[in-house]
């Protein structure tokens, strides 16, 4: 297996630069029919309202709209780099990098305390706290924190990742046809940027168009452009990063009325979920790949976005 450089800060990885495990589904390609379900695009936009917001003179943090699974953070200090981390309930932490301006960030865990902190560089590897907040979250909308664009997940109507998705949902009876159509026109038109996973640094986030344009990038982008195209055609779509066996990766998971959560990485033969893992599917034969994969019981989430 072709093993690329991970990229670590206080011992932990932050890039997302090896292998892109997405999903997958019989029934992909062919000519596109035009299909009974509605493919007109629902971009939801976050708001950083003030109705509750917390400022200090690092950063404002509002948790206008906790409800729907997201609070916004404006950084208006002035250090090189920031850091923002997000604690969960359940004691789950997040750490992003955090540019100027304002920028989504979704509460992935229950209803209850999230610890909202910013960090300042330092030194070397050091941050200081330059600002933290806890935040109360009565998350009303369990889908929420998957439909709405983030850091991470980053579009809006005007998208042209968005308009794809509408052109490739219009043949699409259900949502699980709508993923079909997703994957198979990412994975046959979006290559794997060798130059790019060679040369990404800290800190990197996705462009989806830049992707979409251009035809080429990373696991994250690969993942990022598919959970943008199927959040705005309403199938909650979960970012999800972690390992398999040592290599540190990201796949997405999707939620239909059909089939519930769909998690990892599938192909459906019409009767049974497998796992399957196209980007080492296109180097390597088919046998092999489903060897390293096996029952996918080596595959472990570490976040999600």
């Amino acid at each position: 297996m072709n093993k690329r450089r991970l990229y670590r800060e206080h011992g932990r990885p932050i890039g997302l630069l090896l292998l892109c495990l997405c999903l997958i589904l019989s029934g992909c390609g062919g000519t596109a029919k035009k299909g009974s379900r509605d493919s007109t695009p629902q971009v939801l936009t976050p708001a950083a309202d003030g109705t509750v917001a917390y400022t200090s003179p690092a950063a404002t943090i509002d948790a206008s709209h906790t409800s729907e699974g997201y609070v916004m953070v404006s950084y208006t200090g002035s250090s090189d780099k920031v850091k923002l981390q997000i604690a969960e309930p359940s004691g789950v932490t997040t750490t992003y990098d955090l540019k100027s301006g304002w920028a989504t960030f979704p509460l992935t865990g229950d209803s209850g305390a999230y610890t909202v902190t910013v960090l300042e560089h330092a030194y070397d590897n050091q941050y200081t706290t330059a600002f933290s907040q806890t935040v109360d979250a009565a998350i009303t909308n369990a889908f929420g924190p998957y439909l709405y664009p983030s850091q991470y997940v980053n579009f809006t109507a005007d998208s042209q990742a968005v308009a794809k998705a509408q052109e490739l949902a219009s043949g699409a009876d259900t949502d699980l046809d709508v993923v079909a159509n997703v994957y198979d026109y990412v994975t046959k038109n979006i290559k794997y940027d060798n130059d790019e996973a060679a040369t990404v640094t800290t800190g990197y986030l996705p462009d989806v168009d830049a992707v979409l344009k251009s035809g080429k990038g990373i696991c994250f982008d690969y993942t990022a452009l598919m959970a943008a195209m199927l959040r705005s055609q309403r199938i909650p779509t979960r970012l999800e990063v972690g390992y398999s066996g040592s290599a540190y990766h990201a796949w997405i998971s999707v939620y239909t009325q059909e089939s519930g959560w769909v998690n990892g990485i599938i192909q459906f033969n019409g009767s049974t979920w497998t796992l399957m893992d196209p980007t080492l599917g296109a180097n390597n034969d088919n046998s092999s790949v489903k060897d390293y994969i096996g029952d996918g019981s080596h595959y472990q989430t570490k976040y999600i976005y």
